[in-house]
């Protein structure tokens, strides 16, 4: 008798980079089930995310598709709802298809109600999400109409336990399941003090790349750092949750785990903030995957491996053919530890900046991810940065005008310039790029939304 097809739980954070986990090597965070994910499957030491802002990067995961071709270029722009994604392939294969949490899709408002149809990607069995928020003491959802509804206590708690009955309503069928917390982003101090306890701010060592401090920042430093460590504490207990309600049911032998987020966070490394910029801590993401007696338990691949990819991934590994369209590659067999063609590198790309990049003087971007190097390029052609990662960790020399990176500054280059053409990427200024995406009027009431004062329009 053939196995049915694996069921799927994929879970992911905001803006949790890659390097705060146990497994990742960090003594400093107390991560014990993702650590028993990464132990009992495997761990992608270079995932990263294509588009390192939320928008952009969710429509990635979720369609496979980069964001000139879903359309999301931005934060509060709306995904295409005309291409396949996860959701649509595996509603039509005969999956219960679920989502609970954050969208970030929908466009504005911000509070805007998603209603069923197109606008929902595919998960049409059941519906606990909102567009976009971070209170997460007073965490909303809205089901299937527009009535608002509220968690009480902690907003991660209470997603959970809105998979959970998911889950459980669904153990007979196969099912497709996505949780989308909405931390550990800002605001970092939100975190039940059960968790906040666990660290001692003063304790905290920061990574070597953020700069001397000046006392009272540093102190800052260290503070925020704590409270982003209990808030992925506190992500990974719900994680424990579901991990005991799948074996409790006995469907751990059939269910897919998957970890992942949807971009990093600076934290004050290389004195910057937030995302939208190159380096590790902004794009390194998480990237966990179990499913015992299918994927073998305790590898770790060093392959590079990009949000982009997950989808056709995921749809490979559950034995459910990946649309032709999806841009994404499929990286099955690596992770099942068959062999496999490994990715030369992986696009990575900022074609409209915005908010936190505006305010830290990034403007648009491109570059390349391989297993060793980062390189990153202005619109104009100027470098930016290269880094090589194996020697140079924390990414401490940038190597962008060495002669002697100049070989390899081309090969980079070369790597970018096939990702360019293979995405048609014109690469061109943002407004240009707006005008040519025909997302003029979105953009524009984007901008007179997010920036009412200061509104960046494109005419």
């Amino acid at each position: 008798m053939a196995k049915r097809r694996p069921n799927v739980l994929l879970v992911f954070a905001d803006q949790m980079r890659g390097q705060a986990m146990g497994c990742a090597g960090n003594l400093q965070v107390s991560t014990p089930n993702l650590d028993r994910v990464a132990a009992e499957g495997v761990r992608f030491t270079n995932a990263v995310a294509n588009c390192p802002v939320c928008t952009p990067s969710r429509g990635s995961l979720l369609t496979g598709l980069n964001p000139l071709t879903h359309g999301a270029v931005a934060n509060d722009v709306a995904v295409r709802t005309d291409a396949p994604s996860l959701g649509t392939v595996l509603r039509d294969a005969g999956y219960r298809t679920g989502y609970v949490g954050k969208w970030h899709l929908g466009g504005v408002p911000r509070d805007r109600f998603i209603p069923p149809g197109p606008e929902r990607l595919g998960f049409d069995d059941y519906w606990a999400a909102w567009n976009c928020a971070h209170d997460y003491f007073d965490g909303k959802y809205h089901l299937d109409t527009d009535e608002v509804h509220t968690f009480e206590g902690y907003e991660p708690h209470g997603q959970t336990d809105l998979a959970a009955g998911f889950i459980e309503r669904h153990r007979d069928d196969p099912f497709a399941l996505v949780l989308s917390f909405g931390t550990p982003h800002a605001p970092y101090h939100q975190v039940p003090d059960e968790y906040l306890a666990l660290y001692d701010p003063d304790a905290i060592r920061l990574r070597p790349n953020v700069p001397p401090d000046d006392g009272e920042k540093g102190a800052g430093h260290r503070s925020t750092l704590a409270q982003y460590y209990a808030a992925v504490t506190a992500l990974d207990a719900e994680m424990g949750r579901l991990l005991a309600l799948l074996e409790g049911l006995g469907l751990d032998g059939d269910t897919l785990v998957v970890f992942t987020s949807d971009h990093g966070d600076m934290l004050g490394c290389q004195g910057r903030y937030k995302k939208e910029q190159p380096w590790e801590e902004s794009i390194l993401v998480p990237l966990l995957m179990r499913l015992p007696g299918r994927v073998p338990a305790g590898r770790k691949c060093t392959a590079p491996a990009g949000i982009m990819d997950l989808a056709p991934t995921l749809l490979d590994l559950m034995g459910v053919p990946a649309p032709p369209t999806m841009e994404g590659r499929s990286l099955a067999r690596l992770v099942q530890g068959r062999g496999g063609e490994r990715p030369s590198s992986v696009p990575l790309s900022i074609p409209i900046p915005v908010d936190q990049a505006v305010a830290q003087a990034v403007a648009e971007w491109r570059g390349v991810r391989t297993e060793r190097y980062t390189y990153a390029r202005w619109q104009s052609g100027e470098g930016w940065l290269l880094y090589d990662n194996e020697a140079d960790p924390f990414q401490q020399v940038n190597l962008i005008a060495e002669p002697t990176a100049a070989a390899t500054r081309d090969m980079l280059e070369g790597e970018l310039q096939g990702w360019l053409e293979r995405l048609d990427d014109p690469f061109l200024p943002w407004p240009d790029m707006v005008r040519r995406l025909g997302i003029v009027p979105a953009w524009n009431e984007r901008e007179r939304y997010m920036h009412p004062d200061d509104p960046h329009l494109v005419g």
